[in-house]
């Protein structure tokens, strides 16, 4: 950058200069963005994130939104005096449970993301997985190791589900016709209940599915940590195995990189896992050069 003064007709040039090349390479491809429960937190910053979301989509870019809502899920739990138990990292969820899953995603914050995106003036859509059978979802098994008796044991997790298949049939209709899709994961089953789905998994399934350039996980870190907390900024599967087994990768980190490589085993060409909260982070990732997370490609 120059010493131009700043808003300058010279410094909006340079970056356009710099963005242009990367508009091109993302012009009329699929990006989906997974846009976290501690993410949504803040009003000023769910208000940045769709007006980002808008300006990708008047770019030539074809976003879709999948959020989650665990906070808001457990907020509104406690609020009607629903115990809320985990297991193996998920939430066990009984049938008064998952009709609040269901009405707290696909209802109140489906319908706010909408919101602040058409009040930016974009055309978003909110839809869940079982629009259209989206997505057809399997009940989730688990094993956890009882630390007492160091005896396994399987754990009913209720309608916690995973995607088994998904259709692209409705997202088709919809990408390329200036709307965006925001993307509750709500899926029904073969059996005909409704399953809660984890987020990241959802994502990298709808990801995959579509043949996504890139699958971006908003989440309360700057992505992915070296030993001495620096930020790596770009990584492959073998690496990620690496880091796992030395111990530089630990705790809730290791199941958001696993999904990062079934997005990619699904078709994803890389997943990026960047801070949320940052300003502005998926313009900085897609449009500047330096970009702003973890990229993991295979």
């Amino acid at each position: 950058m120059t010493d131009a003064p700043k808003g300058s007709p010279q410094e909006q040039a340079e970056i356009l200069m710099q963005a242009l090349p990367h508009m091109l390479r993302y012009d009329d491809t699929i990006i989906v963005v997974k846009y976290g429960g501690h993410a949504m937190g803040d009003e000023d910053v769910a208000r940045q994130f769709a007006k980002d979301m808008v300006l990708l989509e008047q770019s030539g870019v074809n976003p879709v939104v999948v959020h989650g809502g665990g906070p808001q899920i457990g907020a509104m739990l406690t609020k009607l005096g629903i115990k809320s138990e985990f297991a193996a990292g998920l939430r066990i969820t009984d049938r008064a449970t998952v009709e609040i899953v269901e009405m707290v995603l696909a209802g109140s914050i489906n319908k706010q993301i909408v919101g602040y995106i058409n009040a930016e003036g974009g055309r978003a859509i909110g839809l869940c997985g079982k629009d259209g059978n989206m997505v057809i979802a399997k009940k989730v098994t688990r094993s956890v190791v009882d630390p007492g008796s160091n005896i396994e044991r399987h754990v009913d997790l209720g309608f916690v589900g995973e995607p088994e298949r998904v259709d692209t049939t409705v997202l088709d209709q919809v990408l390329g016709r200036e709307l965006i899709p925001v993307l509750a994961p709500v899926a029904m089953g073969a059996d005909g209940e409704t399953y809660n789905v984890n987020a990241d998994t959802f994502a990298g399934a709808i990801a995959g599915a579509l043949g996504a350039k890139r699958l971006l996980f908003l989440t309360d870190v700057p992505g992915v940590l070296d030993k001495d907390k620096n930020l790596i900024k770009q990584l492959s599967v073998d690496d990620i195995r690496r880091l796992i087994a030395d111990g530089t990768i630990t705790g809730g980190m290791i199941p958001k990189v696993e999904t990062c490589i079934y997005a990619l085993e699904q078709g994803v060409e890389g997943v990026v896992i960047l801070d949320g909260k940052a300003p502005h982070a998926v313009l900085i990732e897609l449009l500047t050069d330096h970009g702003a997370g973890t990229l993991i490609t295979r």
